[in-house]
């Protein structure tokens, strides 16, 4: 594996003379991209910071992001119902080949090699192109879906027939590391895309602990990354922006700086991170998230506005991975994927999203409508109130 990376990678690289390419010439003093990054063994160079269109169908906000010196570009086929990738396919088309395409599949663990194929397939028609460079397993949860040997086989032949240059892997579930272990252990993933922000690091919060009585229960999360990274797997994080509830930080925000590009400094300062994808949704946001690329470390400033957000927020979001409360409920509520799609609808503001994942959860929080919450009142270290957000989940997303 280690001997198809370096081969594959040995033409991948790409260069932040080409990142300004496509329509809209940034002004002169427009922010832009300042690093460019390779995610770890593969060879592909990309933008530190990159875009996520999990939320975004328009053409022109993938311009927008070319011409500040984006070079990364991270879709799946049920993102916007395929128009996410339509989107990219379009604004990229003829200049391809400048850029890093990643999407995404679902895949199950009985799913056959043959429907992985179709989905790739789609994906790729949608994105007008021959190729994807990373091909992820999307949003794995189950170990048993990276166990399913269809996978293995599937992307070894898409590679061989040049549908895809490299395999990777997606999580933000309460299984994340044990999915994240096996993916590195059995040679799974060039890459893995994984939730990880300043919330989920405890020496965030040793930081604080003199102040603030956070705790932090992630422990096995970074070990698990720089696992991951130690092996020459490329690490890109999502998620950094813990909720996202950019507008509650503004206020507090002066001289310039933001919230979002503490987030960003945070998350950009491990080692063992290669680079970010963030939803772009607007021109505007996507002029703030890129001045914060190649910024350097964290500053004071930064760790004030963090530790502002954290107070605010703590006790309202849950921790990707920490998975402390699952064991709770005798109903067997899946308790942080149904926090997750009540995130998505309450802070992304984005409840056709929330209303997917719910779904697909099966019977979701439904048991919770008819319970008093005692089982689960008190579960969460980080003091969320377990009962009245599952029920709140139920009832919108139900």
């Amino acid at each position: 594996m280690m001997d198809r990376r370096r081969f594959l990678g040995a033409g991948a690289g790409l260069t932040a003379g080409l990142a300004g390419l496509g329509s809209g010439a940034a002004r002169a003093d427009a922010p832009r991209v300042r690093r460019y990054v390779t995610l770890g063994n593969t060879g592909l160079r990309v933008s530190d910071i990159s875009f996520g269109s999990s939320r975004s169908a328009d053409p022109e906000l993938v311009r927008h992001a070319v011409a500040r010196g984006v070079t990364y570009f991270d879709t799946a086929e049920s993102y916007r119902a395929g128009r996410a990738e339509e989107a990219i396919g379009e604004a990229l088309e003829g200049e391809r080949h400048r850029y890093v395409i990643a999407s995404k599949h679902k895949t199950w663990s009985s799913e056959s090699r043959r429907q992985m194929m179709s989905a790739l397939e789609g994906s790729l028609r949608r994105l007008r192109t021959d190729y994807v460079d990373i091909y992820f397993n999307h949003a794995v949860n189950d170990v048993r879906r990276l166990k399913n040997p269809e996978w293995a086989e599937f992307t070894d032949r898409a590679i061989r027939d040049g549908k895809i240059r490299f395999r990777g892997m997606s999580g933000h579930g309460g299984a994340l590391v044990e999915c994240l272990d096996h993916a590195v252990d059995h040679d799974l993933a060039d890459v893995v895309l994984v939730a990880w922000n300043f919330a989920q690091d405890p020496s965030f919060y040793e930081k604080l602990r003199a102040q603030l009585h956070f705790v932090a229960l992630q422990p096995e999360l970074g070990r698990a990354v720089e696992r991951a990274s130690a092996k020459g797997v490329g690490v890109v994080a999502m998620k950094v922006l813990m909720g996202a509830r950019i507008n509650d930080m503004r206020p507090w925000e002066t001289g310039g700086a933001t919230f979002a590009q503490a987030a960003f400094r945070w998350a950009l300062s491990s080692p063992h991170v290669d680079g970010l994808v963030i939803s772009m949704t607007s021109a505007a946001g996507i002029d703030e998230y890129v001045a914060a690329s190649g910024s350097g470390p964290v500053g004071a400033a930064d760790m004030h506005l963090l530790a502002r957000y954290a107070m605010l927020q703590d006790a309202r979001y849950c921790r990707h991975g920490c998975n402390v409360c699952e064991a709770s409920c005798p109903a067997g509520v899946a308790i942080p994927e149904v926090l997750r799609t009540r995130m998505y609808d309450v802070d992304y503001g984005d409840p056709r999203l929330a209303r997917a994942d719910y779904a697909a959860l099966g019977a979701g929080a439904g048991a919770c409508l008819g319970c008093d919450g005692t089982p689960c009142l008190g579960a969460c270290p980080h003091g969320i109130p377990i009962p009245a957000f599952t029920r709140d989940a139920a009832t919108r997303l139900g």
